[in-house]
């Protein structure tokens, strides 16, 4: 059976896998979803239209699926959805979507959410990301894969965060940042390629090096936004080690609603 602790308060019509564990005091609303092996700990709320994968860790003290802080919102039954090995933290809370974007917040596979971090409404976050303790989302941010965001980093609404970015600490984020980018400061700045993050996650020399070239043509020669995409077109075509990734930061330029941090 679901090894449920006594003075926790499940509803009837949730449904946990039966390997699930909930620890004292935590609260299961009626259209929450749990995944097998999830552990819930003590004193966390779990409501609203959410769905939970599996090897999910809940610290305590946690609100999870609560109604969006938006006043826009009416009751309409939007949803959280969680993938899997997730590890949250004390005190973080996210929120349900809104209509008014895809309705859905989510949170990809094997992330690492420190204390106190906040996902707002119809935030779309990737997998393997970092966010550090009291780092905040505001609606409809989309952030990549392998971000990450240091403590007490802030990021507006509807900005995006290309995967592999790095954000130093008490950054205030209200631009769009390419892939691979490392900046922090207020007002935000790039402050070149995170070089150490990609060795560690096994890029190679030449790919490192064409996306140094791209940042160049972004950051560094003096082109304009249009200019510096044609510039990384040709790149793309004269580099085919690092094409992939000069793609993305070009194709991330393509869609960019915010204009960069540059």
């Amino acid at each position: 059976m679901t090894a449920i602790h006594p003075s926790a308060v499940v509803d009837p019509k949730a449904q946990l896998d039966s390997s699930v564990e909930v620890g004292p005091y935590s609260v299961i609303g009626p259209h929450v979803r749990i995944g097998a092996n999830t552990k819930v700990g003590p004193h966390v709320v779990i409501e609203g239209h959410t769905t939970i994968g599996s090897d999910n860790q809940f610290f305590q003290f946690s609100s999870i699926g609560a109604a969006p802080q938006d006043k826009k919102w009416s009751g309409e039954p939007t949803r959280l959805e969680i993938g899997d090995r997730n590890t949250i933290r004390e005190f973080c809370t996210f929120n349900t979507g809104t209509v008014q974007d895809a309705g859905v917040t989510r949170l990809g596979n094997d992330n690492w959410i420190s204390a106190y971090v906040h996902l707002a409404h119809d935030c779309q976050v990737g997998s393997n990301t970092i966010f550090s303790n009291n780092a905040q989302l505001a609606g409809h941010v989309n952030i990549g894969d392998w971000v990450i965001l240091s403590g007490f980093a802030n990021v507006h609404q509807f900005c995006q965060i290309g995967e592999h970015a790095f954000v130093g600490m008490s950054t205030s984020l209200t631009q769009d940042v390419p892939p691979y980018v490392l900046l922090s400061g207020n007002p935000a700045a790039a402050h070149g390629v995170n070089i150490e993050g990609l060795k560690r996650r096994g890029f190679t020399r030449a790919q490192i090096d064409g996306i140094r070239a791209a940042y160049k043509l972004i950051y560094r020669s003096n082109l304009t936004l249009e200019e510096a995409k044609a510039a990384l077109f040709e790149e793309e075509m004269a580099n085919p080690e690092a094409a992939e990734q000069i793609r993305a930061m070009r194709e991330f330029l393509n869609g960019a609603t915010r204009g960069i941090v540059r």
